[in-house]
């Protein structure tokens, strides 16, 4: 019964010309598919290894795999275009920004950036840590280096990559995110581009020596086509934005003119996946450090 419902509602969208939309636009009266209806769109959506999802930190498991990464690109300055698509900001990046270890099979290759947004700094966070939603959440959208489209890269299960990080608010603005905010004053409205001349990739991130901290699970886009093929990498240090600019993020306008706002997925189930954690090593030497040093304690004669 249930199977006949969702052929006929299916039928019925494509009919009227419904597309995907986040649930902030179904609220508002949208004529469009919430996350609950997105497996009429993309059957995909209903998988068992889906994104985004809660990290339960206690029950992640440590990985002494998960070493540091190695950027390349990273720092080196870029001219592109920061571009509403109606759903979200994002970012063409240059090929040349490239990722590797980390326990990545191979260097992955960059293909654009993307925002998730609250409102107002309100939450807007895809993942959750321990049930928490960040104000926002930044997706950096890499490729396996052998791939030439990320169509390609989403045929293999460990074709993507996706670096996310959360936002948190700060007592002061963030100088480096200056370009960005000043670029929203005139791509705020759908459809619309602006160009962002000078920036890296070092800008939008923490630095590098604050990336240690991340965890690690299999997953799937967080959009329709819903393809469970990414490896995510969600880091825990956060980047710092002021209210105002948070705030600014606010302006821009959904394709029907509507503030973007809530544009995150709900998270979904785990069905039995690990989520794993970086800095073991830093446990274990900790560990061996202090049984060292309760075995000398014992085995050293007291002074007479």
């Amino acid at each position: 019964m249930h199977l006949l419902i969702s052929f006929f509602f299916a039928i019925f969208v494509k009919i009227q010309g419904a597309d995907w939309c986040y649930q902030s636009q179904v609220t508002c009266g949208g004529n469009c598919i919430g996350p609950d209806g997105w497996t009429t769109v993309a059957g995909a959506c209903g998988g068992k290894a889906q994104s985004p999802i809660n990290i339960v930190t206690r029950r992640t498991l440590p990985d002494g795999r998960l070493t540091p990464f190695t950027f390349t690109g990273y720092q080196e300055a870029f001219h592109s275009f920061i571009t509403n698509n109606g759903r979200t900001v994002q970012v063409d990046l240059p090929a040349t920004a490239k990722v590797q270890g980390g326990d990545l099979a191979v260097p992955y290759k960059a293909v654009q950036l993307h925002l998730h947004l609250g409102k107002d700094g309100g939450p807007g966070s895809e993942h959750t840590i321990d049930g928490e939603r960040y104000p926002m959440e930044l997706h950096i959208v890499n490729i396996k280096e052998e791939y030439n489209s990320l169509d390609e890269a989403l045929k293999d299960l460990a074709g993507v990559g996706v670096l996310g990080f959360f936002y948190e608010q700060s007592g002061s603005s963030n100088k480096k995110y200056d370009s960005i905010i000043n670029a929203l004053n005139t791509s705020n409205i759908p459809n619309s581009n602006t160009t962002l001349s000078d920036v890296s990739l070092d800008m939008f991130i923490p630095s590098q020596s604050n990336m240690t901290s991340y965890f690690r699970y299999q997953g799937s886009l967080t959009t329709p086509p819903c393809k469970e093929a990414v490896v995510w990498t969600v880091f825990r240090n956060t980047i710092p934005l002021s209210r105002q600019q948070l705030a600014a993020f606010s302006r821009l306008q959904f394709a029907d003119g509507k503030p973007m706002v809530g544009t995150y997925r709900p998270v979904q189930p785990l069905n039995g996946r690990l989520v794993y954690r970086s800095g073991s090593q830093v446990i274990l030497v900790s560990t061996l450090l202090l049984i060292t040093s309760v075995i000398s304690a014992i085995v050293l004669p007291l002074p007479k």
